[in-house]
């Protein structure tokens, strides 16, 4: 059952007259650039996302209490708050507690 068909006679039986679509394609015309506003790259400051954790601080127990504020590039409360709060032993402060934790 051999029959001797030429390439162009194989081509559409496999793809039909595939040959007639490509020259129908055209190219469409070049797309202008879209220009991005200054005032719209001047805002966007960091991509990432930021919290800012306020913790009330003291050195010794009890003590005068001081308002310590991190801003940390997490989505996470709890990393941010831990991060927040190493931050604040490397200053030397003992005691901390949360007061809040709000996006910027």
């Amino acid at each position: 059952m051999t029959l001797n068909l030429s390439e162009e006679e194989i081509r559409k039986a496999l793809f039909g007259s595939a040959g007639s679509v490509a020259s129908e394609v055209t190219e469409s015309p070049a797309a202008k650039p879209v220009l991005r506003s200054v005032a719209k790259a001047a805002q966007r400051k960091s991509s990432s996302p930021r919290l800012r954790v306020t913790l009330k601080v003291t050195k010794t127990f009890e003590g005068e209490e001081e308002v310590f504020t991190f801003d940390a590039n997490t989505l996470s409360t709890l990393i941010a708050e831990q991060e927040a709060k190493s931050a604040a032993k490397k200053k030397r402060y003992k005691y901390s507690e949360v007061v809040s934790i709000v996006s910027v």
